[in-house]
């Protein structure tokens, strides 16, 4: 199973740019583009969280009108960005999410399990797994523990460092490496929010974050660091999971120069 993970695509209405710089959808169309021409192709997309910027329902409906192109599986959980009930109704026809509550799920049709949480709190930056949501992880996790899976959050479980992104952190972080502790069957955990790629441990199970197909949160190590972001390129991340084993690949939206051979035809290295 080849999973495609794109985080933090900050769609606005047609013509507007986030921060008033930056052009989200044309750079998520490249993105597509770029998803678009890899062989293999991936069997399912996610996308954890910011998919828009404002939580409008006209920003999800041009959000969906750049993803179309993109025929297999789609799966979508909120992030601080994101409007409940406006993205419950625009991703209702992939008959995935729940018809009220927290936009939580499970998909059982493929190798991998899918789990989708929801770290929202709305109207703030933060995120949250209260009580309700850790219980409803743990039992749902509980109801099939041999089945490898996937855990899809937006916000990231740990302190990444970042000192402005740490303060719209993850509240209930230590039970959520408690439930992590008690599920082995739990690949990895897929995160957005930070706008890069970091990696971690927590509870015994990998976690990661994504790069954004638009722009990225500034990599400053300091607890007073300030809220910025750079043009740093663009990326998405490939999840592969074959013999057992989940590979993870950082990838660069955009077309480079190449491939190009390392030997020549008689198989020696060129030099």
């Amino acid at each position: 199973m080849l999973i495609c993970q794109i985080t933090d695509t900050h769609i606005k209405l047609p013509g507007k740019l986030a921060y008033r710089r930056v052009d989200t959808a044309a750079m998520l169309a490249e993105c597509v583009r770029t998803v678009l021409a890899l062989t293999p192709q991936p069997d399912a997309i996610v996308l954890t969280g910011d998919l828009v910027d404002l939580g409008r329902p006209d920003e999800y409906e041009y959000l969906q009108s750049l993803l179309a192109p993109l025929e297999m599986p789609l799966y979508a959980i909120p992030g601080n960005h994101d409007e409940r009930e406006a993205m419950r109704k625009a991703f209702r026809s992939g008959g995935y999410l729940p018809e009220q509550g927290f936009l939580q799920f499970a998909v059982d049709d493929w190798p991998l399990r899918l789990i989708g949480l929801d770290t929202l709190i709305p109207g703030e930056g933060g995120g949250e797994l209260c009580a309700d949501r850790l219980a409803w992880l743990d039992r749902t996790l509980g109801q099939r523990p041999n089945v490898p899976t996937l855990v899809l959050m937006h916000h990231p479980p740990f302190p990444t460092g970042i000192g402005h992104m740490d303060k719209i952190g993850l509240k209930g972080s230590d039970g959520f490496a408690a439930v992590m502790a008690r599920h082995p069957q739990v690949e990895a955990v897929l995160c957005g929010h930070l706008h890069r790629s970091i990696q971690t441990q927590i509870g015994g199970r990998r976690v990661l974050t994504a790069p954004s197909p638009a722009h990225q949160v500034a990599l400053d190590l300091h607890d007073d660091a300030p809220s910025r972001f750079r043009m740093e390129p663009p990326g998405y991340m490939l999840h592969n999971w074959a013999h057992g084993l989940l590979v993870s690949h950082t990838a660069a939206i955009g077309s480079y120069d190449g491939p190009f051979p390392f030997f020549d035809a008689d198989g020696r290295l060129i030099d």
